[in-house]
């Protein structure tokens, strides 16, 4: 199944803004590449339409201030590992907000083949990423969720950090 419609009219339901255009350097996600706080999808080259979400995931779970500023290849800082945690969770949840199987994400060619234990820990429970999403007020563990009467993890309060 072709999940990429289904991905980006989400996220251009969120105020993301999506070009389709040919990428002419290589790409860390081939066919994806985070251009000036949007994304560019090359669909010729695009290999997992997943990789679309976890790019996405990248810009919208951070403040706008930085979301503006991201460009090309995310720099190796402290502020861009935490994105990659909560770029994971974010789009696990996605993907079941869409109801998608979270293997649309978390492929068997990504995350260093990872990506079957994270659904596995996301499955389970596990959120990696949540205390990020909690910071910035986008979800919440069980017990934060019941303090503020929102469903817990997987429900997403905000797709679009606020802060």
């Amino acid at each position: 199944m072709n999940y990429l419609p289904r991905i980006t009219d989400f996220l251009l339901s969120l105020g993301l803004r999506i070009d389709f255009a040919p990428l002419e350097a290589p790409t860390f996600l081939p066919g994806v590449r985070i251009t000036q706080g949007g994304l560019t999808i090359d669909e010729a080259q695009l290999l997992y339409p997943g990789d679309v979400l976890h790019e996405a995931g990248h810009l919208l779970t951070l403040p706008a201030g930085v979301r503006g500023n991201m460009d090309g290849d995310l720099p190796d800082t402290d502020l861009h590992r935490g994105g990659e945690l909560m770029a994971l969770a974010w789009s696990y949840a996605v993907c079941l907000h869409l109801d998608m199987p979270p293997q649309v994400v978390f492929h068997e060619h990504g995350y260093k083949s990872g990506g079957a234990h994270l659904v596995a820990e996301f499955a389970a429970g596990r959120a990696v990423g949540l205390p990020m999403l909690q910071y910035y007020g986008m979800s919440f563990d069980e017990r934060q969720a019941a303090l503020r009467g929102v469903p817990p993890f997987p429900h997403m309060v905000h797709w679009v950090c606020q802060a």
